[in-house]
């Protein structure tokens, strides 16, 4: 599979999502979202001071961005004005992450559930991680009340619904697996159980397609990899660099963007430009949300 080069020089790129004729994405610690067109056309969007990370629409268009050190999701309205949609501080108990949306404006947010930076800093990352109790999804319903979703996740990161809505799918990083959950109507998460195993990759951005495989970004190696239920690997991609997040877009829906960087400590990440985001075509097109 052929590999190209889109856009360089991002401190570090997260949530990307196709909407209008662009991939828009987050990039951390420029503390902005930005657009990139198919033609390498990066345009800043909407400034966020507490470092932007998932991304999504409401049904009338608004988009919404999970701000993740003050724990808060915020709105952008019509008018350009970036307002509080949501505070999940009482639910988050570290940095908010990735955020999936579903067809009638329901968030569900993930949060670290711990100060990963200093755990991979400590010297002692397997002792951190043995402490680590796991976080909290939350959901926003589209009146911005909160309400916990499922608890007790692995760090919870990249998500997706299937196209009928019924299920979602949830990238545990720390525990290297992908977990599922039957949606009630109410958008209630029940029935939580393994949908794949990613042994030898650590799962982060995730994205489905229409044979009902999912994308994985392996944030603990330069692969994107392609996963059917039950753990089968049934693609690889050589991104060069830790891959962290993918979405499929483009006008068939069949270009897979990969987000990858050389560092992803904040002290680091926030000083270099290392962050890049790869195109390559596949044969099987987007399907679900995001």
């Amino acid at each position: 599979m052929s590999v190209e080069l889109l856009v360089d020089g991002l401190h570090f790129g997260e949530g990307p999502r196709w909407h209008q004729g662009k991939l828009w994405f987050s990039d951390f610690f420029d503390h902005a979202v930005k657009t990139v067109d198919l033609s390498g056309n990066v345009e800043t969007k909407v400034p966020v001071a507490g470092r932007p990370s998932g991304l999504g629409w409401l049904p009338d268009g608004r988009m919404l961005i999970v701000s993740m050190t003050d724990r808060l999701l915020l709105r952008l309205e019509p008018d350009a004005l970036v307002v509080v949609h949501a505070d999940l501080s009482d639910i988050a108990t570290f940095h908010c992450n990735d955020m999936v949306v579903d067809e009638i404006g329901r968030a569900y947010v993930g949060n670290f559930g711990f100060d990963l930076d200093a755990a991979e800093t400590s010297g002692d990352f397997a002792g951190a991680l043995a402490a680590y109790e796991g976080a909290t999804i939350a959901r926003v319903d589209p009146d911005g009340s909160v309400h916990t979703a499922a608890t007790g996740l692995r760090f919870p990161n990249g998500s997706v619904i299937t196209p009928d809505g019924r299920t979602m799918i949830v990238a545990e990083s720390m525990a290297r697996r992908l977990s599922a959950f039957d949606v009630a109507k109410d958008g209630t998460l029940t029935n939580q159980r393994t949908w794949a195993n990613t042994v030898g990759y650590v799962p982060d951005g995730i994205c489905l397609d229409a044979d009902g495989a999912v994308w994985v970004a392996d944030a603990g190696g330069p692969h994107c990899v392609r996963i059917r239920e039950g753990g089968e690997v049934m693609e690889v991609v050589d991104t060069e660099q830790r891959c962290f997040a993918c979405m499929l877009g483009g006008e068939d829906g069949r270009t897979l963007f990969m987000v990858t960087a050389a560092y992803s400590l904040a002290a680091e990440a926030s000083v270099h430009r290392s962050g890049r985001i790869l195109t390559a075509q596949v044969t099987v097109g987007h399907a679900g949300r995001p």
